[in-house]
Formats: structure tokens, sequence, C-alpha cells
């Protein structure tokens, strides 16, 4: 097996290993929050299966990115990540709308929850638990060298704040102010409603291919190389771990056709190794003629 495939196997074990982590978190709170009628435990539930959420579509990223280009699919099967993460948003968005319902009727029409000792213990235990995850998860990124591991344990973190206002609601309710339950509810909706809009803007983008990196970055990178006279027409597009460049370079009219070849390799590389995530160059070569 080669090294790269032993790294997406490590990290796949990983992700489907702080995949049952957050779901059982969120088991529990769900559970626990809607026997005592904690509207922002079950909304922190939620929350968390967002984290699971993203596991999920990390670990299609990395099957989609495991497979190889073939004739049905010349720019590859990385699509399919943004296609699950548009069916994941649609969820959250789904799961927002029902929180937002209780917590609207629990303001308009008070109930009194109940602060059980045991719910103060299933969030000490996943305040716990998330920041094990937080700190594993993103130690095992900087092992693999994996983005996904990094930038997952970035979005675990906010559970933890998410929990602590929850902790907060609880010792309100303790005190004799049931309407912080609600009130925490909805603010933790909204933390929900930001993270599906940012999946659904970075799906956007991938699907109406907007730009993926600043032209002027690639033009300077051109440029730089001493037999590149100008640059000109950069486009890009693509996911942040998949981009495509194309460009057109215009070079000494007298440059033979073996030596533009030869140039057009070199400035490949250099874009790849410059541009983080630069997947595929594509570079059209013209002749300079003074004017």
């Amino acid at each position: 097996m080669a090294p790269m495939d032993e790294n997406f196997s490590k990290i796949k074990l990983v992700l489907w290993q702080i995949l049952f982590l957050n779901w059982l978190v969120a088991a529990m709170k769900i559970f626990i929050g809607s026997v005592f009628g904690l509207i922002s435990m079950v909304a922190d539930g939620f929350h968390s299966l967002t984290d699971g959420a993203s596991n999920i579509i990390g670990l299609v990223g990395l099957t989609a990115a495991s497979k190889p280009v073939d004739s049905d699919h010349p720019y590859g099967h990385k699509k399919i990540e943004s296609f699950t993460a548009l069916g994941i948003s649609m969820l959250l968005l789904i799961v927002c709308y029902e929180v937002i319902q209780s917590s609207i009727s629990r303001i308009f029409s008070p109930q009194k929850p109940e602060a059980s000792p045991l719910a103060f213990v299933v969030m000490i235990i996943t305040f716990a638990i998330n920041i094990f995850v937080v700190i594993y998860e993103l130690r095992k990124g900087k092992e693999y060298k994996s983005d996904i591991l990094v930038s997952d344990s970035m979005h675990t973190r906010s559970d933890i704040f998410v929990s602590s206002a929850v902790i907060v609601s609880l010792i309100g309710i303790r005190m004799g102010f049931p309407i912080v339950d609600p009130i925490a509810s909805l603010i933790i909706v909204l933390m929900i409603l930001y993270s599906a809009f940012r999946i659904l803007m970075n799906i956007f983008g991938v699907l109406v291919d907007r730009a993926a990196v600043d032209r002027m970055k690639i033009e300077e990178i051109a440029r730089s190389h001493p037999k590149v006279i100008v640059c000109h027409k950069v486009r890009t597009r693509g996911r942040e771990d998949d981009i495509h460049v194309d460009l057109h370079i215009s070079v000494d009219s007298n440059m033979s056709v073996l030596h533009s070849h030869g140039l057009s390799h070199e400035l490949q590389e250099n874009i790849k190794k410059e541009i983080a995530g630069v997947t595929d160059v594509i570079i059209h070569i013209e002749p300079w003629h003074k004017k």
C-alpha cells in the first residue's frame, strides 16, 4: 500500500472515531434534554450533530479523493463532497426550524424545565469529551498533515462554547429563571444557522465555478520566471483542495517548441508548489511580437 493510501486509511479511522464520539454526545444531550424539557440542551445536541455532519463530509471527501480520474469524470470526483454537504446543510435548516418553533412556544407559554443533577453530569461529561476530541483530532491532523482533521477540530471547538451556554442556562433555571433556557436555545440555533450558511456558501462557490485563487497571485508567479513576458487570461475554479488553473503566457517568438514545453511544465510545478490545493494547471503559450 502506498504512503498516501496509508494516510487516507489513518485519517478515515480518526474521522470514524470522532464521528462515534460526536453522535454519542449528541444522543446523550438530546435524550436527557427531552426527558427534562431542556430545549437548550436539545439544541446543543443538534449542534453536536453538525460536528458529526462535518465528519461525514470529510469521509465522503476522502473517499471521492481516493478515486482516480476516469474517462467519464476527467476532473475527478471531488464535487461529490459538495453535494453531500448540500444535503447536510438542508437537514440543519430543518432542525433549526423545529428548535425555533419550540423555543418561541416556550417563551410565550412558559414551562419550568427541570435542571436535574443528571443534566449537569451529562453536560460535564460531554464537555470533557468535546475537549478530548479537539485535542486528539488536532494532534492527529498535524501528525498526518491532514487539513480535513485540523479544520474539523476547529469546528468542534464551537461545541465547547455552546455547551458552556447550556450549563449557564441550567444554573439560571436552578436560580428560578426558566426563561434562560429558550433564550439559550435560540442563541445555539443562530450558531447552527451560521454553520449551515458557511457550508452553503462554500458549495455555491464551487458549483458556480467561483474564482478559487486571486488571479494576481497566479500572474505574479508566472511573471517571476525570466522567460515569461506577459501573463493574462487567468482563470481558477474548484474546491480549496482541488483547484484547477488555466492561463495564457507570452514568450519570445523564437523559442522552440521543446523549450516552451519545458517552460510550461516548470510553471505548472511552481504554481502547485506556491499555492496549496492546486491539482491541475493548463498553460496556453503564445508568441510575443513587439509592437
